[in-house]
């Protein structure tokens, strides 16, 4: 596990498009079916990283105080399952229900996705406004495993506060932290 930042993607950077299937419907689901009319949350995530392991319980809980239509939430895997079987399509269907996500867990088998989000880590999170310009890219809050410091989702829900409210997110924003994104080694030539 190697320790990762996110990218810091620019500021009012258009979202990415992507039409992704859906692990637990089956459904291929794209970027404007799952918007919300406010804002849009894009994460990046995996199953066997103990940093998303750890951030689960607070993911489950913002999605529960931040609802559809106002906020879309969803999740997308990009890493490569064939070297990473705890991230197959099946395992993840399996962690969503055992979990009970109540956002899509979409599986980016080409890591087209990723690589258009500049998405390095798990977790990564992405937040557009209203019209899917990127207002906010970052880390959760400041808890990570072993550092003893509360899990809250401060610093994501703030941005999401702002930019349901129709304001800018704090220009302070700090990158996310945890484990890079396994590329398939196609990516990574292709990327050298």
């Amino acid at each position: 596990m190697a320790l990762t930042p996110s990218h810091m993607l620019p500021l009012a950077t258009p979202a990415p498009d992507f039409r992704l299937p859906d692990t637990v419907s089956g459904q291929m689901l794209d970027l404007q079916t799952l918007r919300g009319d406010a804002a849009t949350l894009v994460m990046f995530i995996c199953n066997h990283c103990p940093y998303v392991k750890h951030v689960n319980p607070e993911l489950l809980r913002l999605a529960a105080d931040y609802r559809p239509p106002r906020l879309g939430i969803v999740a997308i895997s990009s890493n490569d399952a064939s070297a990473y079987p705890e991230d197959s399509p099946e395992a993840m269907r399996e962690t969503a229900l055992r979990l009970g996500y109540p956002f899509p867990y979409l599986h980016d088998a080409s890591q087209q996705v990723a690589r258009a989000y500049q998405a390095a880590c798990t977790p990564d999170f992405f937040l557009f406004d209203r019209e899917l310009k990127l207002a906010y890219r970052g880390r959760l809050d400041d808890s990570t495993p072993g550092n003893a410091r509360p899990l809250t989702g401060a610093d994501l829900r703030a941005a999401i506060d702002a930019v349901l409210a129709g304001e800018p997110p704090s220009q302070q924003q700090h990158p996310s932290m945890g484990c890079n994104i396994k590329w398939t080694k196609q990516v990574r030539a292709d990327a050298g």
